[in-house]
């Protein structure tokens, strides 16, 4: 059921992203569709830190895919790649700052969602949620339930799929909790379905 007090605010996201991300292990993506509501424990991430960084799409400047990275914290950035994959991320530091955490695994009932297409397969998330506001509770947001995650419990490696960004896709900007599910390798392996080489905001 949702606590309002639980919601991650808009302060939460307008950090520096690093923070943010690292910060997100252990927290909940939550979804409402029909009124039913699915918790996912955050289990990967990636950041994504201004226009500077060359794996990140602002790279490229401003453009209308774009617009939602120059805008407000805490707000939904939807793309699809391949034409057949979603791919959630939310905005991170002030605006006119083009940042974003790529959502990139989640664990559900004890169910492993590797995979950032797969994540947003799992839980409907599309295009019609590009741009929404992810700390107003509505049909997609985050939550703190309270779990402590010791610093020792999170690997940080090399992004994934971004070997054209040259020194900037040695950063060790992917986050991975290490769970009973999760694994803690570098390169996650390839498996049926999305891929888990998936696009990069």
């Amino acid at each position: 059921m949702k606590t309002k007090s639980r919601i991650l605010p808009r302060n939460y996201f307008n950090r520096p992203t690093l923070v943010v991300a690292r910060s997100l292990m252990g927290k909940y993506l939550i979804r409402c569709i029909d009124g039913r509501e699915i918790a996912g424990k955050i289990i990967e991430v990636e950041a994504y830190v201004g226009s500077e960084d060359k794996a990140c799409h602002a790279s490229k400047g401003r453009t209308q895919r774009t617009d939602v990275m120059f805008g407000p914290a805490g707000v939904a950035y939807v793309y699809l790649i391949y034409g057949m994959y979603h791919c959630l991320n939310v905005v991170t530091e002030r605006e006119e700052f083009p940042s974003a955490v790529l959502i990139r695994a989640i664990e559900i009932d004890g169910k492993l969602i590797d995979g950032p297409g797969r994540l947003c397969r799992a839980l409907q998330i599309d295009r019609s949620l590009n741009c929404a506001d992810l700390t107003i509770g509505e049909s997609l947001w985050f939550e703190d339930r309270g779990a402590s995650v010791k610093r020792g419990n999170v690997g940080a490696h090399p992004r994934i799929g971004v070997d054209y960004a040259g020194v900037w896709a040695q950063k060790p900007w992917r986050f991975r909790l290490r769970t009973l599910t999760a694994s803690t390798r570098t390169r996650p392996a390839k498996k049926q379905g999305a891929p888990d080489r998936l696009g990069t905001p």
